[in-house]
């Protein structure tokens, strides 16, 4: 079951999600957005400060989730068709976002999305059988109708990788800004593994408002990134990422 959202800046501020049990600078960075990871406006408490994030404690497909006992089902596999763009770059109070031109998607099957953003997560979001890896980058995607669609590419210590690396070096020094480079040009498909099957659910925004209908694709195989490139995020963002969710009898599909 797949929902519009109606506001493509709202999708772009939204399709973050960051949580931590503790308070840390980010936390404090972070009021003027109306919720924070920890304490008062915490993961815990996002459900009832406002009547629009309703679904952060009443939704039953709510992302991220521990992915576990997955079937095996006859997938298509994702096509990707990204291209290269001049880098447009926020770091939005909550994570740093890349926001991409026109005319970059994925094909499953024969729905096409196209690819508005991706950002990052420290550590990651959504588990393995109960393994968090280091990081995680979330490529966000929207079809014709409004459905969104999320690739999520775990992303663990190894050899450095030239376009993370491109990023930090580029990074805005006022929050809240799209900062346009055009001298440096990033193509989204560098953060790709080679091997791109997938586990496939359904889930749901995993920022306030916590909006479900979103199609979820994590890709089994990470992809590495240096350990400097690692401390250099989580010198901005120690912890942003939210709890796993409870999986509410929702089917976990894999590709063979």
């Amino acid at each position: 079951m797949k929902l519009g959202i109606a506001s493509p800046s709202l999708l772009l501020v939204s399709l973050v999600s960051l949580a931590v049990p503790s308070a840390t600078s980010q936390d404090r960075k972070s009021h003027g957005h109306g919720w924070t990871y920890s304490g008062a406006e915490g993961p815990d408490h996002w459900g009832y400060l406002k009547s629009e994030y309703a679904a952060c404690r009443l939704g039953h497909r709510q992302s991220p989730i521990d992915i576990r006992d997955a079937h095996d089902a006859d997938l298509p596999p994702i096509r990707f068709d990204y291209k290269p763009t001049a880098l447009k770059v926020i770091d939005n109070g909550h994570t740093i976002q890349v926001n991409y031109d026109r005319n970059s998607s994925i094909t499953i099957g024969n729905r096409r999305y196209e690819l508005i953003q991706f950002h990052f997560h420290h550590p990651s979001e959504e588990e393995i059988e109960g393994k968090t890896y280091d990081m995680v980058v979330h490529l966000v995607h929207r079809d014709q109708d409004g459905n969104l669609a999320v690739v999520a590419v775990l992303l663990t210590k190894g050899r450095a990788n030239a376009m993370v690396q491109e990023l930090w070096e580029h990074l805005p020094e006022e929050k809240e800004k799209e900062t346009l480079i055009h001298s440096v040009e990033i193509n989204a498909a560098d953060l790709l593994p080679a091997d791109r099957g997938y586990y496939s659910f359904p889930g749901s925004l995993t920022t306030p408002p916590c909006t479900e209908g979103v199609s979820w694709f994590v890709l089994k195989t990470p992809t590495e990134i240096s350990s400097s490139e690692i401390v250099q995020f989580g010198a901005l963002y120690p912890h942003n990422a939210r709890p796993v969710q409870p999986l509410n009898r929702r089917t976990i599909l894999q590709t063979n």
